[in-house]
């Protein structure tokens, strides 16, 4: 396992990070009766991955609890991150929210908390100010960010900065490398990918947008008529599902899977710190970090940006997977 150090400080964090959504919340995931999230959390530390990231969203907290539990005893050998939701922001539910991840963690301390979204009942000063007493504490160890775009990213340093913004970004939705992406390396903040498997597309699990669970198809992927939609554009459906057969068809040149090339290509990218990958099952694992020790040549990651680039040109500059650029919460 390859490590890079997350923003400008000393905190090196494996590039495949664990993502604890999966485990904890069956009603969005779908159940799996296979899940053994002891084992397949123990091989993810046997694997080398020091980051698991999760949320009081996921689950409604089960996700945390769950975490906790496998960690037990190896709690002190990893990195936990945790979100907090942007309703909880104000400086004493946001103390609260704090506490209350802590204890269903079952630790003194998170290595990272995050704002999940960005915060509009509250000033940024305000949510600094409790994060930042809270690390005085010793409650938290590092702040970070979540979906934070270019304006509220440059309101948030003012108010006092962070070591990381956690963003969606894969082979099929590329906006953040317009603005984002640079003005990180511009703060010297970390970024931390998630969905970069889009969900199970980019594993090729589904061959048309028919096929797709209703959950999984409210992006600005799909048509806004689609049941479960918010964003109301017309969706890119047959470029979507164009590239996927494009990818699969370097893939397959390649000797891998889809979904190892999907995660190699994220890995490979120089302003991404750790891509964060979900996992209920050992094998689920085992594919995941072979894909960490994958290195793909100049030729094949042109080809794979050859193959998203119409993908990359649709979606724009808006960052937001579900919403028009209008509405839009990543600003």
């Amino acid at each position: 396992m390859k490590y890079k150090n997350l923003g400008v400080n000393d905190l090196a964090v494996s590039v495949l990070s664990f993502g604890a959504w999966q485990i904890g919340d069956a009603a969005y995931w779908g159940v799996d009766d296979a899940t053994d999230t002891q084992r397949t959390i123990d091989a993810a530390i046997d694997a080398g991955i020091n980051l698991f990231d999760t949320a009081e969203m996921y689950g409604k907290g089960e996700s945390e609890r769950l975490l906790g539990r496998a960690l037990g005893a190896k709690r002190a050998r990893v990195l936990v991150a945790s979100k907090v939701w942007p309703d909880k922001c104000s400086p004493p539910l946001l103390r609260n929210a704090c506490e209350d991840s802590l204890q269903r963690l079952g630790t003194h301390y998170l290595d990272l908390y995050q704002v999940h979204w960005p915060p509009r009942d509250v000033a940024f000063d305000d949510v600094y100010a409790t994060l930042a007493a809270l690390r005085d504490e010793g409650k938290i160890r590092h702040i970070g960010v979540s979906n934070f775009g270019v304006t509220d990213l440059d309101a948030w340093f003012a108010a006092g900065g962070c070591v990381s913004n956690q963003l969606g970004y894969n082979l099929l939705f590329r906006a953040i490398e317009r603005e984002i992406l640079p003005a990180c390396e511009r703060r010297g903040c970390g970024v931390l990918a998630y969905m970069p498997l889009m969900q199970g597309l980019l594993a090729g699990r589904w061959k048309s947008p028919d096929e797709v669970p209703v959950a999984r198809r409210r992006t600005r992927h799909f048509a806004g008529s689609r049941e479960g939609t918010r964003h109301g554009e017309t969706g890119c459906e047959d470029v979507t599902f164009t590239a996927l057969r494009a990818i699969e068809r370097i893939a397959e040149g390649l000797g891998q899977p889809m979904a190892n090339i999907a995660l190699a290509w994220a890995i490979a990218q120089p302003s991404i710190t750790s891509v964060i990958t979900g996992a209920r099952r050992p094998d689920q694992l085992q594919r995941n970090t072979d894909a960490a020790s994958l290195t793909l040549s100049a030729d094949a990651l042109a080809a794979l940006d050859s193959a998203t680039r119409p993908l990359r040109d649709y979606f724009g500059r808006n960052a937001d997977m579900w919403l028009p650029e209008a509405e839009s919460r990543i600003r």
